[in-house]
């Protein structure tokens, strides 16, 4: 599940998230980098419908959105937190220590130090208009 690989458009952004939902199972942290308009929102959405839910959205002012199904999916957005005690005020580390939930989370990297240690990272690099470079680590 390591390694890169090159998107060239919206729909291959979408294959490569219906492919990781193969791999990404309950208990899992992702952790998103990547600029504005990369296409992490668009991974988490083609992920969340790879597995069944239906109508995810950006949670950029709700922080988190939670997905209930088979296995709940939490979906946050660090990019508007100023302060990681922002984050520990709505319980992230009970969200993301729960083993029957999926946690995506974009903008990771402003807030690592919340982050637990066992995560995957997913970094989605800007290289042309419609490309991307993605970056999938273990950790």
């Amino acid at each position: 599940m390591t390694g890169s690989r090159t998107i060239n458009s919206v729909d291959e952004m979408r294959d490569f998230a219906r492919e990781m939902y193969k791999y990404i199972k309950p208990g899992d942290v992702i952790a998103l980098n990547g600029e504005l308009g990369a296409g992490k929102t668009l991974f988490v959405k083609a992920f969340c419908k790879a597995a069944g839910y239906d109508g995810s959205s950006s949670p950029t002012f709700a922080i988190v959105n939670s997905y209930p199904g088979e296995y709940t999916i939490y979906h946050f957005d660090f990019y508007r937190i100023k302060k990681s005690s922002e984050l520990l005020d709505i319980g992230i580390e009970e969200y993301l220590a729960d083993g029957d939930a999926v946690s995506f989370i974009e903008w990771a990297e402003l807030f690592a130090d919340v982050l637990p240690q066992r995560r995957i990272e997913i970094s989605i690099k800007v290289i042309g208009e419609t490309s991307r470079e993605v970056i999938v680590e273990q950790k």
